[in-house]
């Protein structure tokens, strides 16, 4: 059988997939299942509370809703596939349906700083200048606020996908688990892919220069107003506020990091590497829904009443 490197391109893919023993193979599917239906239902959680709880109704959580939902834009785009090749090892996978993937792992990805940022300056506005937060984040600045982060991340992503679209396929084997960006344009004949490498890079120093110096001038603003604080409840109430974002701003980091680290060890094996490659699709969408579940009192509060009623109240 020849190589699918080297065929023609076509539309229906092969793609890569893990080397797993075939008593393996179930165990780890239902737990990957597990792992989906869990970050499923947190998720929903805290979106439904966000929704219904009028406690919740505030411009800091309208912020953060676009982080449940994009947590599961990322796990729902990626792991069901995955889960399904790992079963019945079909390995392939339909152009189209690939590129909408890489598409929406992209804005996932991208969506997450400019999120963590909003949410920053959002934190920013209601520790340092509390007398004037009602005047600055009014619902016309928050919900701008918001598409300014989608909207950015959304012509970002789609340019790179408009310039991925002008090169010529020749090759029909996707090099990763998962539809990609990088996975697509590997297909090309041997173009100059220069214009496409710089753009790539150029939004990628962007997106994290511009959502991380936001994030560190909230941030540093609101730890010197926290010292100038006597009052202890004051500070104990400030650092309780955007401790979650902090924690997840980290995870975030700590992620990206140890994903790319990965792919410089040449030595690494396949399954290692598709496994790191996942990462920040599912740690961070597993994560982030307990992370502000407990470290959010208005969510945590909202949560416990909706147990002990038994239903949601408006």
């Amino acid at each position: 059988m020849s190589d699918p490197v080297n065929q023609t391109f076509s539309s229906d893919l092969h793609i890569a997939s893990f080397d797993i023993h075939p008593s393996a193979v179930y165990p780890i599917f239902i737990m990957g299942l597990l792992v989906y239906f869990f970050s499923l239902v947190s998720n929903l959680t805290i979106l439904v509370l966000i929704v219904t709880k009028r406690s919740l109704h505030r411009p800091m959580f309208y912020i953060l809703f676009s982080l449940p939902l994009n947590d599961l834009i990322g796990i729902t785009a990626m792991f069901p596939r995955v889960l399904v090749d790992i079963v019945i090892m079909k390995h392939t996978v339909h152009y189209p349906t690939c590129v909408l993937q890489a598409f929406l792992l992209h804005m996932y990805g991208g969506a997450i700083p400019f999120i963590l940022a909003a949410m920053a300056f959002d934190r920013y506005v209601a520790i340092c200048k509390p007398l004037r937060y009602n005047t600055f984040m009014t619902p016309l600045a928050v919900a701008g606020l918001i598409a300014l982060a989608w909207g950015v991340n959304f012509a970002l992503i789609f340019v790179l996908f408009l310039l991925q679209t002008r090169v010529k396929k020749c090759k029909n084997y996707i090099i990763s688990i998962f539809c990609d960006n990088f996975s697509l344009i590997s297909l090309n004949c041997g173009e100059d892919l220069t214009i496409n490498n710089i753009y790539g890079l150029a939004i990628t120093v962007f997106m994290h220069s511009t959502t991380v110096l936001v994030q560190l001038f909230s941030y540093i603003h609101i730890l010197v107003t926290c010292l100038k604080h006597k009052q202890s409840d004051a500070k104990s109430k400030a650092i309780n506020t955007c401790s979650a974002q902090i924690i997840a701003f980290v995870l975030f980091a700590v992620v990206v990091l140890f994903t790319i680290g990965s792919y410089r060890f040449p030595n690494i094996s396949s399954n290692a590497r598709n496994a790191c490659g996942m990462m920040i699709f599912l740690i961070l969408p597993v994560l982030n829904p307990i992370i502000y579940g407990m470290k959010t009192k208005d969510i945590r509060i909202a949560f416990f009443q909706v147990l002990t009623k038994g239903k949601v109240t408006l």
